[in-house]
């Protein structure tokens, strides 16, 4: 029988859409409100390889990816995907945005071996979490960098996403040489009854 540990801490990363780069900056701070500072972020990056979100959302989207200071446990992403699902609603109400989902939110989580995004979908390839959130492996650690899986969307596995995880990596390990055992996360507020969204971008 092995023995139960607690699992080490690992580095809370939100993937964000939108199409004005205003919307973008109006959910870093509601994020940073609720899980802490924002230590790193990508350069806006277009989206252009669906036109999934386009009657929610828009054309010409923008991608853009933070990850927060503080470490999280892995079992807390189940409750961030609740929570910014909320948030996603309060900035289609605080924007007056001419589109219905101003914003999409996908929070996830890295640590060295593996990037995990939540989801609200199951598929064969998804375990469930809890609260009708779902957790996929969307990216390994292989010889030296991030490394698709069969499943991996197609984005995930472009070089600036692939430059921007393995810089958040190294932050992620740098951080385990200085970080208490476990991190919080900040203000998670209680959830309660959770409704649809609406439909939910390929992560959910």
């Amino acid at each position: 029988m092995g023995d139960i540990r607690s699992p080490k801490p690992v580095k809370l990363l939100v993937g964000m859409l939108a199409q004005r780069p205003e919307w973008l900056d109006a959910a870093e701070r509601l994020l940073a409100a609720d899980f802490g500072p924002i230590d790193l972020a990508s350069d806006l990056i277009p989206f252009d390889f669906t036109d999934y979100y386009a009657p929610e959302m828009g054309p010409r989207l923008l991608r853009k990816f933070v990850t927060h200071e503080r470490l999280i446990r892995p079992g807390d992403i189940a409750a961030i995907k609740l929570r910014t699902n909320q948030l996603e609603a309060e900035l289609a109400r605080e924007l007056a945005a001419p589109v219905p989902r101003p914003v999409n939110l996908d929070p996830g989580y890295l640590d060295g071996s593996k990037l995990v995004l939540a989801t609200t979908k199951d598929y064969v390839h998804r375990i469930y979490l809890s609260g009708g959130i779902y957790a996929e492996i969307t990216l390994t650690y292989r010889k030296g960098s991030y490394a698709p899986t069969p499943w991996t969307y197609r984005d995930y596995a472009t070089p600036p996403y692939l430059a921007f995880f393995a810089k958040a990596r190294a932050r992620y390990l740098a951080q385990l040489k200085t970080a208490s055992p476990i991190c919080p996360t900040g203000p998670i507020r209680p959830m309660g009854h959770m409704g649809p969204m609406g439909p939910e971008g390929p992560s959910g």
